[in-house]
């Protein structure tokens, strides 16, 4: 009998933190669940990320009324994925912002990863009846949009591919903040199955340029100061390409997944057994790190079904 998703095992609620990583920009962290971001203008809220569903963005609505009772005005939403966006509905705000490309893996895709996701992970879908359907943007955006809340300006750009096709990062200029998604990590794995790994370090690269005082990263703590910053980044750098050089060697000389899953945990195991979600990544990817070095540029949709069938040739 085939073993379970690590993730369908995870069931212990995780401790949150509120971390506040600039004036009035705060962090909200899970030990390795989704993050969101709170970004407080003069005269409303702006959050980034929406967590999996209205009870769980709850819990990031309770956070924000302990240092605010400014209205939320604008949910930005970094990519696509049902653990980011589902539980948009909480917030009322009367914007909500993807990237195009974004918007175009919604309607691609959109509820084929819910399906997927809803599947993987049970304890971030409890309860899920609330969930009123897939989550729309009202406004996108090609390569960046700046919003002012008040006098505090926010840019949100779309810098290159990574995680997803259509990855967003949000700054705020004035305290040097950046929420990059799930672009960097921080001692929690990469969910790399619909990523560009060809892509990803010059991501990272483009945000390092930015040379920010903060990142809240897509998983894990918040990091505050350069030394933290440049350390979470050049470990989401060595995490992906440790992830996709096993797996490209195994498919330049014609190997098969299983082979590829394997030298992949040869070479990860040592140095990320222990991240956060790690073992809850891993089959994924290295799905798609095979299917990158076969040729394939457009990440294949999961599926409820594709996920069992992947997970079956991986235990065979």
């Amino acid at each position: 009998m085939t073993k379970a998703f690590a993730s369908q095992g995870d069931m212990t609620e995780k401790t949150i933190t509120f971390d506040e990583v600039g004036r009035d920009i705060w962090a909200f962290t899970a030990e390795g669940d989704p993050n969101s971001g709170v970004i407080i203008g003069d005269n409303s809220v702006m959050i980034v990320e929406a967590q999996a569903t209205p009870r769980l963005a709850e819990k990031v609505i309770e956070k924000v009324r302990s240092v605010t009772d400014k209205p939320i005005s604008h949910l930005v939403l970094t990519h696509y994925h049902a653990v980011r966006v589902l539980g948009a509905s909480a917030y009322g705000a009367d914007q909500i912002i993807m990237s195009d490309a974004a918007r175009a893996m919604v309607a691609e895709r959109g509820q084929e990863d819910w399906d997927s996701e809803f599947q993987r992970f049970p304890r971030l879908f409890k309860g899920h009846e609330s969930i009123p359907g897939l989550t729309w943007p009202t406004t996108t955006f090609s390569d960046a949009m700046t919003v002012y809340l008040g006098k505090r300006r926010v840019d949100i750009k779309h810098i290159g591919r990574a995680h997803t096709a259509g990855d967003a990062v949000i700054h705020v200029p004035d305290e040097n903040v950046m929420f990059t998604g799930d672009i960097v990590e921080d001692h929690s794995a990469c969910y790399c199955g619909d990523g560009h790994f060809a892509d990803w370090s010059n991501t990272l690269d483009a945000i390092k340029a930015h040379e920010v005082a903060a990142i809240a990263p897509g998983r894990g703590g918040a990091l505050i100061g350069k030394e933290a910053v440049d350390r979470a980044i050049e470990s989401t750098r060595d995490f992906v390409n440790s992830t996709y050089k096993p797996a490209a060697r195994v498919a330049a000389r014609g190997g098969s997944l299983k082979e590829a899953w394997d030298a992949v945990r040869h070479a990860c195991d040592p140095k990320f057994k222990d991240y956060a979600i790690y073992e809850h990544c891993l089959p994924f990817n290295v799905a798609r790190a095979h299917d990158e070095a076969c040729g394939i540029a457009h990440p294949r949709i999961w599926t409820d079904k594709r996920d069992l069938e992947m997970w079956a040739a991986l235990q065979g």
